[in-house]
């Protein structure tokens, strides 16, 4: 039997832990759909990441208002993918902080990617209709930016540590409590998407900057929170063990001469054994694989995933 499409028939609720990571500081977790967190200032408040729509944005709101009412000042933008930015109406603020290259690819391809990334999530657009179109960052950073948290709070310090999951992915570091909110360049105890991704360097050199932080905390993408020197070290060592099987396979299968479609079940059969029980595996492997592939074959961006070319590529690889 077919697969059903991508995430198309995981229809569950997922169960939202919000856990304090120190004072002031909150991390949103949901079983393995994207996390989110907030950091308080002296004064005001800095969300990071905006979810896929208002009105999802707005449940992730309410649950924080028990902890602090303070005004939300800032909301940081890891990347462009609509399920991390779709939702940032709801935080009233007119301070939305990205990398430039995020701005410049919602520009380039961000009303195709929420047309892909609703078809392939549903359960994730919650009341699409809430959603009031593309969001457009009002603040642009190319290496670092430093956002002073007020009083002995310190600073919030933003970074970005090279091409990886996206070519504009940032981090957020909080240097006092050691606390680092990854995005998706890290994931916890969760697959890997890597469809518009720059696999040798994001294996590389930049998780190499990613590891650089002293972390003591980190918050990935999707999946648990790592607490603990020994937990961080281990998502980011996942994380690269999954990119360097890829390359591995795919390289393999191109040396003497394969398919595409024996490409994905090269990489399929290596990695399952470790993270096909891990959320969304199977929901990203074949738009991995093809961008793996195109990136090998030369093709230096990653080509734009509308509807169509999902459906088309899940058919070749998952059909």
């Amino acid at each position: 039997m077919p697969k059903p499409f991508a995430s198309s028939a995981d229809l569950s609720d997922k169960t939202p832990t919000l856990e304090v990571l120190a004072e002031g500081v909150y991390a949103l977790t949901a079983e393995g759909d994207p996390n989110v967190g907030a950091i308080e200032g002296e004064d005001f408040v800095v969300c990071f990441e905006a979810l896929a729509t208002p009105t999802a944005a707005r449940d992730w709101l309410a649950v924080l208002r028990a902890y602090t009412g303070k005004p939300i000042r800032h909301l940081v933008l890891s990347h462009y993918h609509a399920v991390r930015t779709l939702g940032a109406s709801a935080f009233g603020t007119t301070s939305i902080i990205a990398h430039d290259r995020t701005r410049a690819l919602i520009a380039e391809r961000g009303k195709q990617d929420w047309e892909s990334e609703f078809g392939r999530m549903p359960r994730l657009f919650k009341d699409p209709a809430s959603v009031p179109g593309l969001t457009w960052p009002t603040v642009t950073f190319s290496r670092t930016l430093s956002i002073d948290l007020g009083g002995d709070r310190g600073e919030l310090d933003l970074a970005y540590c090279g091409r990886g999951h996206t070519e504009g992915d940032i981090v957020a570091w909080l240097p006092r409590q050691r606390i680092l909110f990854a995005g998706d360049l890290v994931e916890t105890q969760a697959a890997l998407y890597t469809g518009d991704a720059f696999h040798r360097e994001w294996s590389t050199g930049t998780l190499d900057h990613v590891a650089g932080f002293p972390a003591e905390t980190l918050v990935g993408g999707r999946g648990a929170v790592a607490h603990g020197r020994d937990a961080v070290r281990a998502a980011v060592a996942q994380t690269r063990g999954f990119l360097t099987v890829m390359i591995r396979e795919v390289e393999a299968v191109r040396d003497r001469g394969g398919t595409l479609k024996n490409a994905f079940e090269a990489v399929h059969r290596a990695l399952e054994p470790s993270y096909g029980g891990w959320p969304i595996f199977e929901h990203c492997l074949p738009f991995d694989v093809s961008r793996l592939w195109d990136e090998l074959d030369g093709v230096e961006r990653p080509r734009v995933w509308t509807a169509e070319r999902d459906r088309r590529v899940w058919s070749e690889l998952q059909g």
